[in-house]
């Protein structure tokens, strides 16, 4: 995660901003913006969605990637990774090239893990069981999925999700646009 704090110092200064332009433009506080570049204070995804919206950047330019032009990912390419403020552990499935609008995903959560808080945003998401069962929560209906499962909604929804299980759920995830 050092990376991103770096980063976000690096791409602040680059667009020649100070903190405070920073913290008018993503309405946080300065002291807050201080301590995550400093990589002393946890960072939520929402948060790191604003900050990338404010310095005219992808969320996914704050993780490593290596462009796969080949467009074909191997197994052993698929590296899961955890973004701060989120329970979950991520596997992008995608390669990289341009005007690429899908996220594909895998999502794994550990037993009885949920979602510490409800996300919203522009663009689509489509999410099928693999493995296990989830509860999908959105715009407050709660939707019991198992294995063979799908649902698809407007990422405009307030939604969460949850693993009420003992044991591992695995999801295939496929959102838009492109903020992982």
């Amino acid at each position: 995660m050092d990376e991103i704090y770096k980063k976000i110092k690096e791409l602040r200064i680059q667009n020649g901003l100070t903190l405070k332009d920073l913290s008018e433009k993503t309405d946080l506080s300065i002291s807050f913006l201080s301590q995550v570049e400093r990589g002393a204070s946890s960072l939520a995804i929402t948060s790191l969605k604003k900050i990338a919206d404010s310095l005219n950047v992808k969320i996914t330019d704050f993780f490593e990637n290596e462009p796969n032009h080949s467009y074909l990912v191997k197994e052993g390419e698929q590296k899961p990774f955890k973004i701060e403020g989120s329970a979950f552990t991520y596997t992008r499935l995608s390669g990289q090239f341009s005007g690429r609008t899908l996220e594909p995903m895998i999502v794994s959560l550990k037993p009885n893990q949920s979602s510490i808080q409800q996300y919203s945003h522009p663009g689509e998401e489509f999410y099928y069981v693999l493995k296990g069962a989830v509860i999908f929560t959105v715009d407050g209906t709660d939707y019991f999925m198992k294995k063979g499962d799908s649902i698809h909604f407007p990422s405009s929804s307030q939604h969460t999700m949850e693993n009420p299980l003992s044991d591992e759920s695995v999801i295939l995830c496929v959102l838009t646009p492109v903020i992982f």
